[in-house]
């Protein structure tokens, strides 16, 4: 396995920590566990919620459900096949299932299982998985960096991508609305807090304009938009004026908004996305945008079709381009 060092000339060594907990920059405003608490709070007016795992429910947040809730908790064991075969025979018989897992596990372990018994029969289960894209630094078996190309192929399949806590609070309950198969990236533990300060509300099927700017737009979904916020200030210092719209619902896309923006002219299209830069947000809006003719200068930032290395997360996200600094230098170099 290909391994990112973690020492730079002059800063601390990382420890293993930051390759799994190095989403939030150092002093960022964080929520802990908002998935599991706003399943609890769902679940108390909602008797048909219950709440599966497959072995990780202290690693997907859901065990603040399970205390909560012990007798509407299935532990499945490693099991993800059974995981999600048992969520889809609950969800037929009225139940509503969150199951959880890891990326990984659900896009690529159960992918037939999710395909067959749940989204062809159109069920309403939720599945809600952790470590998306590059967010793991343990190397390929962990990161889920094709997970949204694959479920975006899946037809029936409602794909969100959040940015931070305060919009997974207000997506568990939006999604408990709306019936039939969604799959939903999770970001755990001590997520952070980044769109509460613009008067964000999540509305499923919505693209939203956080900035408005007229050199730049960036189109965005889950990290990334707090990415491209981040990188958004930082160039303002250079004068260069960026606008951000948040794209976290991939499947289905948002056409009106995304048109209505990118076909502003002057301004240069940017994709950011964690995820690989085939079959992801990148190249939906791509072909949404050749399919309606509209073509502004156009460019992705996403993560390379390779398999990527192990290692601390910031390290990583440089190397392949996320991170806010990577973010701010790969547009002014397309500026000039």
């Amino acid at each position: 396995m290909k391994s990112a060092t973690s020492a730079t000339p002059g800063k601390p060594r990382l420890t293993t920590s930051a390759m799994i907990a190095s989403i939030a920059a150092e002093g960022q405003k964080t929520k802990p566990a908002p998935f599991g608490h706003a399943l609890v709070e769902l679940a108390r007016s909602r008797p048909e919620v219950v709440g599966l795992t497959a072995d990780l429910g202290k690693y997907t947040d859901l065990h603040i459900f399970a205390k909560e809730f012990p007798d509407r908790y299935y532990q499945m064991g490693m099991a993800e096949q059974l995981l999600y075969g048992a969520a889809s025979g609950m969800a037929a018989e009225g139940f509503m299932p969150f199951a959880t897992t890891y990326a990984v596990f659900a896009s690529r372990r159960a992918y037939d299982f999710i395909h067959q018994t749940i989204a062809e029969e159109d069920r309403n289960v939720k599945i809600v998985c952790a470590l998306p894209g590059l967010t793991s630094g343990y190397g390929p078996s962990h990161q889920a960096a094709e997970d949204l190309a694959l479920f975006r192929a899946m037809p029936n399949m409602t794909v969100i991508d959040p940015c931070d806590a305060h919009e997974i609070e207000q997506i568990v309950p939006a999604i408990a609305e709306h019936h039939g198969p969604v799959y939903m990236r999770l970001l755990r533990g001590q997520v952070p807090l980044v769109l509460d300060e613009y008067n964000y509300q999540f509305r499923l099927g919505e693209a939203s304009l956080i900035r408005d700017g007229r050199d730049v737009l960036i189109i965005s979904s889950g990290i990334m938009t707090m990415r491209a916020l981040e990188a958004a200030k930082e160039l303002a210092s250079d004068s260069v004026d960026v606008a951000v719209l948040h794209v976290p619902t991939i499947k289905p896309l948002d056409h009106g908004a995304i048109l209505r923006e990118a076909g502003k002219p002057g301004r240069l299209v940017v994709v950011a996305e964690n995820h690989t830069i085939i079959g992801g947000l990148g190249e939906a809006i791509a072909a949404l945008l050749m399919r309606s003719g509209v073509h502004p200068a156009f460019r992705q930032i996403a993560l390379p079709d390779e398999f990527l290395a192990a290692g601390a997360l910031p390290t990583l996200h440089d190397r392949y381009g996320i991170s806010t600094a990577a973010v701010a230098r790969q547009i002014k170099g397309w500026l000039r």
